[in-house]
């Protein structure tokens, strides 16, 4: 499993990242443009003009490309790297889940709250069980995540919270639909700049099973 619960990147147009050098779905990184000033810009939707630049969607790899000039080779000129790249990364990311989480609730596909999510769970409806990431174990063992589904574990509870209109969150699931995946592989990001990766529970219950 890789982080978020996903057993295998989906097929997709693949680049490389400029650290790692390992080609990949873009959806398991993240695009950078240089401005017309030079600084160094997160493009989490991939819609900004300008030649891009993927790095993994890996503290690490991100830390390193701010650190080590991976930027300004990657660019062929001389760029600015802001010093809080990977928490602007964060945030960016972090807007994208929860605007997504919110229109799928709109939708119907998202519903949150223990005995909601155990009902998604129970009927077979559930494509992703979501939990917070400062959830105590023992809350979050009350769920597992849905037999060949997806654990999303990314999010902390006031952030789980907010994308449902409530104070915090500790379970939610997604049931299949148009936006079901694409939260799955933003969160997948998400968690991978966090370092939630697959040292999660899910991960842990598939190497046990």
């Amino acid at each position: 499993m890789t982080r978020g619960g996903r057993k295998q990147p989906r097929d997709g147009p693949e680049r490389r990242c400029v650290v790692t050098r390992e080609a990949g779905p873009k959806s398991g990184l993240v695009r950078f443009v240089a401005d017309p000033d030079g600084g160094i810009v997160p493009d989490v939707l991939g819609k900004l003009p300008g030649r891009g630049i993927y790095v993994a969607a890996d503290r690490a790899a991100l830390e390193a490309a701010a650190a080590k000039g991976h930027f300004a080779r990657a660019a062929r000129r001389p760029v600015t790297t802001p010093p809080d790249l990977v928490a602007r990364v964060d945030a960016a990311l972090l807007r994208r889940v929860q605007g997504l989480l919110a229109l799928a609730r709109k939708a119907g596909q998202a519903v949150a709250g223990y005995e909601k999510a155990k009902g998604a769970l129970w009927t077979g409806a559930a494509f992703a069980l979501i939990q917070a990431s400062d959830g105590s174990d023992r809350q979050k063992a009350k769920l597992r995540p849905p037999d060949g589904g997806h654990f999303v574990e990314a999010l902390s509870s006031r952030e789980i919270g907010l994308a449902f209109g409530r104070e915090s969150v500790i379970h939610a699931a997604l049931t299949a639909g148009g936006l079901a995946s694409t939260i799955v592989d933003e969160a997948t990001r998400l968690g991978g700049v966090r370092g939630i990766g697959e040292s999660g529970r899910a991960a842990k219950e598939q190497g046990s099973a």
